[in-house]
């Protein structure tokens, strides 16, 4: 008697694999996702529409030795 548990299976389109594993298929038209990121002293946000990815972010800080300010920009297409 076998007692190994089975698994049914199907077949997925490269497409929908693509959803699936967090991929860009569909190109530009995939959707369009924005997020903003704010704590003590910084801010950011993200977006993502197709297979463009931007982020952008900054922050302050104060300190006994002075003030120090940064921010960031990255782009990322894939």
């Amino acid at each position: 008697m076998n007692t190994t548990p089975q698994v049914d299976t199907t077949e997925l389109s490269d497409a929908d694999l693509e959803l699936v594993s967090g991929g860009q298929a569909g190109g530009p038209a995939a959707g369009l996702d924005l997020g903003v990121h704010a704590g003590a002293g910084a801010l950011g946000v993200h977006g993502e529409a197709g297979n463009l990815a931007v982020t952008a972010g900054g922050g302050v800080s104060l300190s006994a030795e002075g003030l120090a300010v940064n921010g960031h920009l990255h782009a990322a297409l894939y």
